[in-house]
């Protein structure tokens, strides 16, 4: 490759690999917190798949000489990160290990739309014209189609449920989840890069799909359709919130007993 292709390469490498990998974080979050122990079974299986995808990605990333791959997801700043801001939000207030108050219903919109776009990206990845990461896409995609369909399954559980409570703390994950999610297709300033090397498609593209796949979605359950926004800043261009520090500092705390060991 020429160097302006393994740039381009690493650093949409970072960004998936950096959204999933939070995104997942945020997930695990919820074990033994979930609605029922069926659903804490099913979304910790979802979980621990997410961060095998951004173990996958960080590995490319070593592979291309970027350093260890355990480095790279525990041991960068969060000013290094480049996942979009949607993904690093807390839960809700409190600490899983005191007294969480935590928000199943921003936890499902955020997993469903999130989900939906990570699927969306993936389906171009696999044409991508770095083979290790179409590869990549090829097995991602397989995991990718049941989580989508837990995800939206409660998405319209929830909101055709006709609970008062679901339904308004439903719509107020919708309208924080919308106002930021454009995050999650934002190439931070590297489209022509990505797009000229072929590694991906445009984003206002993929936008569209995903404006295209949710649509149906939300009208089948009497909503109109959400704009995508960019509210709180682009997570690819080194913005992010306190509670991405708070995340980073709790995943690294048992790496950094012993950097050096393999866990």
């Amino acid at each position: 490759m020429s160097n302006e292709e393994t740039a381009a390469v690493k650093e949409l490498l970072y960004q998936l690999a950096d959204d999933d990998f939070i995104h997942s974080y945020r997930g695990s979050e919820w074990l033994g917190l979930a609605p029922h122990i069926e659903e804490d079974v099913a979304a910790s299986s979802i979980t621990q798949d997410t961060m095998g995808h951004a173990a996958m990605f960080y590995q490319l990333l070593e592979e291309l000489d970027e350093g260890d791959a355990n480095q790279l997801a525990h041991d960068r700043p969060a000013s290094e990160r480049k996942n979009a801001i949607i993904l690093e939000l807390e839960n809700g207030p409190g600490h899983y290990m005191g007294e969480p108050a935590y928000d199943w219903a921003f936890a499902v919109v955020r997993n469903y739309f999130y989900t939906q776009a990570k699927m969306i990206k993936i389906q171009s990845l696999q044409s991508s014209s770095y083979q290790p990461l179409a590869d990549i896409a090829v097995k991602v995609r397989m995991e990718l189609y049941y989580h989508l369909l837990h995800w939206k399954t409660w998405f319209i559980q929830l909101m055709g449920s006709g609970h008062e409570e679901a339904m308004t703390r439903m719509k107020a994950a919708i309208e924080k989840t919308s106002s930021d999610i454009r995050g999650v297709f934002s190439y931070g300033g590297h489209h022509d890069s990505f797009v000229q090397e072929g590694l991906i498609e445009d984003e206002a593209v993929l936008l569209e799909r995903w404006q295209q796949s949710v649509t149906p979605v939300l009208e089948g359950v009497g909503l109109g359709n959400v704009e995508a926004g960019l509210a709180l800043g682009d997570g690819r261009k080194g913005i992010h919130t306190k509670d991405l520090e708070t995340a980073l500092d709790t995943l690294r705390e048992v790496y950094a007993i012993d950097k050096a060991a393999t866990w």
